[in-house]
């Protein structure tokens, strides 16, 4: 069997950067262009010159890449030539091995929006790719509302899109820019561009999420014979977004028929960076990653019923579609009021922490959950306590600190340019050993914006563990969840926070209690101790 290659295309940094919220700078950009090659993109698309400044930036750096590094513009305007159009200069002047132009295929949006004839925007597509190869660099083409203008007048869409096939364009990208094309569309309008006479090796697809169709739209094409694949890492873009490339690459390499019909730049040993790839993303976005995303998510092997975590003991297959060691994810076996010795004895097989099958210390374990879920504990959300419960009941849990007391006040306030503040403080007493210890700490950012009194508590909590220090050092929050779990005046309210350290390592905990302060310091404690456990540190 005769394999094909299908070459993926990325443009994170530049559709991915219309996400309302997102805006990289310079460094995220060479950051996440120089992870985007590593994986085995074929194609990194980096913005629009001259657009912003940090594109322009952007472009001077002139990131080192075996990818094919690309720039995006549009067609030239009407009346003026390719050559005396600043906006294609910009583009060429970024001096890239590849140019990719949008331009319109969509009848309506030819008279409409730019006012302009048919015959045109015809003109305009043909002089502008022309002039694009002419100048040396790889043209691309991207036929904006290529499926809406299909559905509305055929010939002119395949006609527009055959323009630039014949004015030289390496390739011809079909896109669904406002996302509301359906498969079954996609396929038909993609097989009646080959059949107009754009080859199939010369045929791309760009799809937007609007329905949830991106990927799924996107696989229509290469069924059809679209062989370049254009998407986002985390399906980054505009209103929904667009193709997500962390679903995609994993579905064309694992997933048949495309495993064996196809082979892309991203290798299996590649595909194992996929998880953290897609981490990394977030965190330079400042997000919390998306538990329920396809192969990455946190929650994507998760298996929280206890015949399903039975049978998972027996044969993952049962349960989950892929390896996924394959994606670079694991399995997560979550506690819960729902959950069987089966379920727990694989969670803290997973710890470290092995106990035989039918000790009853199995059943004090599960019976502490229920009843602590029961006062608004979430173990399914928050593994690491889980974790310091059962080492508790088990009697392994190290007494590594005790907290003697606590005191967090907000005072509102002037500052010295007679400015109205709030200024958080938190003082905490541990006792380390023999010694005890005091620690104050204010919540100031950089810019001496209060940050709350829980950000003062964590700074506090962390800033003078002793013989424990350096192990913590590396501990960051890197999210905070509160929930009133019951309502009235005896509300009670669960805290979660997620942390995160220097190895790359997420790990959740817990805290309940009718006071949102007294919640987070216990979720904070439990933070520490599963580091300092996972850790191996022997108490002091």
């Amino acid at each position: 069997m005769t394999v094909e290659r299908l070459y993926l295309y990325d443009t994170t940094l530049r559709d991915g950067q219309q996400t309302q919220g997102v805006d990289f700078s310079v460094k995220d950009k060479l950051r996440i262009s120089a992870a985007l090659d590593a994986l085995g993109i074929d194609y990194v698309e980096g913005g629009w010159p001259g657009a912003n400044p940090t594109d322009s930036d952007f472009f001077d750096a002139a990131p080192k890449l075996k990818a094919t590094f690309t720039a995006f513009g549009m067609t030239k305007r009407s009346g003026r030539s390719a050559a005396n159009d600043d906006v294609l200069a910009a583009v060429l002047n970024a001096n890239t091995p590849a140019v990719c132009l949008v331009g319109k295929t969509h009848d309506f949006h030819v008279t409409t929006a730019l006012g302009i004839t048919l015959d045109e925007n015809i003109e305009n597509i043909s002089a502008s790719i022309k002039h694009i190869t002419d100048q040396g660099p790889e043209a691309l083409f991207d036929c904006e509302h290529f499926f809406d203008g299909y559905k509305s007048n055929p010939d002119y869409a395949l006609k527009a899109a055959k323009a630039a096939y014949d004015a030289g364009a390496r390739w011809v990208v079909l896109c669904d820019t406002n996302g509301g094309a359906m498969p079954s569309q996609v396929h038909a309008a993609t097989k009646a561009a080959i059949v107009a006479g754009i080859p199939s090796s010369h045929l791309g697809i760009h799809t937007h999420n609007d329905t949830e169709h991106a990927v799924a739209n996107s696989l229509a094409a290469v069924d059809a014979g679209a062989r370049q694949i254009q998407g986002t890492l985390n399906g980054l873009g505009e209103r929904c977004g667009n193709a997500n490339l962390t679903t995609l690459i994993p579905t064309l390499l694992l997933k048949e028929p495309y495993a064996s019909l196809y082979e892309t730049g991203v290798t299996l040993d590649g595909l194992q960076g996929l998880t953290a790839l897609s981490r990394m993303l977030d965190d330079i976005l400042n997000r919390v990653p998306l538990k329920q995303a396809a192969f990455v998510g946190a929650s994507a092997f998760a298996h929280k019923a206890g015949l399903h975590a039975s049978a998972i003991l027996k044969d993952p297959t049962t349960y989950e579609h892929i390896n996924p060691e394959a994606v670079g994810n694991k399995r997560i076996i979550p506690m819960s009021n729902q959950a069987g010795q089966s379920n727990l004895r694989q969670r803290l097989l997973e710890a470290g922490i092995e106990v035989p099958k039918g000790d009853p210390r199995l059943n004090q374990i599960l019976d502490k959950v229920k009843q602590r879920e029961d006062q608004g504990y979430a173990y399914d959300s928050a593994q690491a306590s889980f974790e310091l419960l059962a080492h508790k009941i088990l009697g392994t849990l190290p007494r590594f600190f005790k907290v003697k007391r606590y005191r967090v006040t907000v005072e509102r306030r002037k500052n010295k340019y007679n400015k109205m503040v709030s200024i958080s403080e938190a003082v905490v007493v541990a006792k380390i050993g023999d010694r005890k210890v005091m620690s104050v700490s204010q919540s100031m950012d950089e810019h001496g914006t209060d940050s709350g009194p829980i950000n003062a508590l964590s700074r506090a909590l962390g800033k003078d563990l002793g013989p424990y220090q350096a192990v913590i050092d590396d501990m960051k929050l890197v999210d905070f969840k509160v929930r009133i779990t019951n309502g009235g005046t005896e509300a009670v309210t669960r805290v979660i926070i997620d942390s995160q350290d220097g190895q790359g390592r997420h790990w959740s905990t817990v805290g309940v209690s009718a006071n949102i302060v007294d919640a987070s310091f216990e979720a904070l404690l439990d933070a520490i101790n599963w580091k300092l456990v996972r850790d191996g540190v022997k108490p002091a």
